[in-house]
């Protein structure tokens, strides 16, 4: 009780939380006309706001990599990081992108090559255009996104030694008012948010475990077996909560890479070697001459319906987990300058996704293409969770590829849970960097309760919709939050030179 009468962020987010829950449970169908009605207007209406938004955070990011600020040091001057370069990777990538990359990578271009944006289905030119938007919509964009977030909450935290808070991102506009109601309610919008978007990963995550678990271990593929499958890896994050980030994030995290990396050398020695070797050059070369041209299309002269499902829910989805995902790579990042910062966040996991994109999507849609099996591309267009699954089969060593796949999802699956309650757990304390494990577990109960509640009612898509229907004012925020982050790094260079004069004169 004590928690709960002093911290008061905390306390308004639970209370939200619980209110969303009992309207979903009781209410779902309300709630889903709701949710839908603001969600289909934010994209009918205002599509543009989250294009623009999203290709000026990759302008953004890109200039302050080359810039005069990209030798600061997020810290001091003698800090250094905290974790060693490829667990800060790992441990990046696992809560950036982790299950959903696993989720989609056969099925997104699978379902681009049936359905592509332009063009006839099922042809050779369908195929190109289904990797190029497949890398588009895990590439440059997203991590943009999240360098820009996690390098403004870095650098207001080490260099500024403000609370690691959302609101502590806009000091330079609002001075001291982040303590106040303003801050305060930011804070508790970026925990609502990402409540919610956790929450729809757990219940997507399990349904992709229990598919993996029926497909390899015969294990029926049932709603209690999602509801089991919550209540296990809820015990085991919790676990691995009380261990703390340098052990139980970071070797979770170093584990789903290292299994990541067997998949897909596997994968590129037992697959269609020369085919994922051409798809990845062939694809990142159509990817960087259309780049411009699918960041701003938006066809104002006729049906934008797959431009809406696809690219501006992705910029919504990722917009949505940025507050999560920002605050943990911030986390992790002490002690890096802001142009190692941008290489690692931005730079090198567009790179590994591009490679994982060809090895799993390439060799499907070469499958697919060398089978001439249209049968084959619309079923695992319409079962997603199975989707890897399925791609294994039709690939020597079956049963190790599903083995492991299954191995890279559960570990994903128990990081993205973990990370994120350690996140909330810092949004819930007033910005500490090592939350209490009292806080922890009260909020990895209460994600994983909210995933098996909606999957019971049915509402799982309906919290989808509503986390992403608030990823509009969000982006919007960003934009503010880059302007804040300039300033600040204005200020830090003039302090910086002002210091460098006071020593050359003493």
């Amino acid at each position: 009780m004590n928690i709960l009468k002093e911290n008061s962020v905390f306390t308004i987010s639970l209370l939200l939380t619980l209110i969303f829950i009992i309207w979903g449970v009781f209410f779902t169908d309300n709630l889903a006309k709701v949710t839908d009605l603001i969600y289909n207007g934010s994209i009918d209406y205002l599509g543009w706001v989250y294009l623009g938004a999203t290709l000026f955070f990759v302008i953004f990011s890109i200039y302050l990599m080359f810039s005069k600020y990209g030798n600061i040091r997020l810290g001091r001057k003698t800090d250094k990081p905290d974790f060693n370069t490829a667990s800060w990777l790992a441990m990046l990538f696992g809560a950036g992108m982790g299950i959903g990359i696993v989720y989609w990578s056969v099925a997104e271009p699978v379902t681009h090559y049936t359905d592509p944006p332009v063009g006839k289905g099922f042809t050779v030119d369908a195929a190109n255009t289904a990797m190029k938007y497949t890398f588009f919509h895990w590439g440059l964009d997203p991590w943009a996104i999240y360098t820009v977030i996690g390098l403004a909450l870095a650098f207001f935290q080490y260099n500024k030694r403000l609370p690691a808070a959302i609101s502590s991102a806009f000091h330079p506009i609002l001075g001291d008012r982040i303590y106040g109601p303003i801050g305060k309610t930011i804070d508790v919008l970026s925990i609502f948010a990402t409540v919610f978007g956790i929450a729809t990963s757990l219940g997507l995550g399990a349904m992709q475990v229990t598919a993996g678990m029926h497909d390899i271990f015969a294990v029926p593929n049932t709603l209690v077996i999602q509801l089991v499958v919550i209540a296990v890896a809820t015990v085991l994050f919790i676990i691995s909560i009380n261990t703390g980030l340098e052990k139980g994030i970071q070797y979770l995290s170093n584990s789903a890479m290292i299994l990541s990396f067997a998949l897909m050398l596997l994968i590129l020695i037992v697959g269609p070697t020369m085919t994922i070797i051409k798809v990845l050059f062939n694809t990142t070369g159509i990817y960087i001459s259309d780049f411009i041209h699918m960041s701003l299309r938006l066809k104002p002269f006729g049906e934008g319906e797959w431009i809406a499902s696809w690219t501006l829910f992705y910029w919504a989805w990722w917009i949505a987990w940025a507050p999560f995902v920002g605050m943990f790579i911030a986390r992790v990042s002490k002690g890096r300058t802001i142009r190692e910062f941008v290489i690692g966040v931005l730079i090198v996991p567009t790179l590994g996704t591009f490679a994982w994109m060809s090895i799993f999507g390439g060799s499907a849609l070469d499958i697919v293409q060398s089978i001439g099996n249209n049968d084959l591309a619309n079923y695992i267009k319409d079962n997603v969770s199975l989707s890897i699954f399925i791609f294994f089969d039709y690939l020597p060593l079956t049963s190790l590829l599903s083995i492991l796949g299954f191995a890279v999802v559960a570990i994903y699956y128990i990081t993205v849970a973990d990370t994120s309650t350690f996140v909330l757990g810092m949004l819930s304390e007033g910005g500490t960097l090592n939350p209490s494990n009292k806080i922890k577990v009260t909020w990895g109960v209460i994600q994983s309760a909210l995933a098996a509640v909606l999957l019971l009612a049915g509402g799982l898509n309906v919290l989808q919709t509503a986390s992403i229907a608030a990823a509009l004012p969000f982006a919007i925020i960003m934009v503010i939050m880059s302007y804040s982050l300039l300033r600040g790094l204005k200020n830090e260079v003039h302090l910086q030179r002002s210091g460098n004069r006071g020593a050359k004169q003493s």
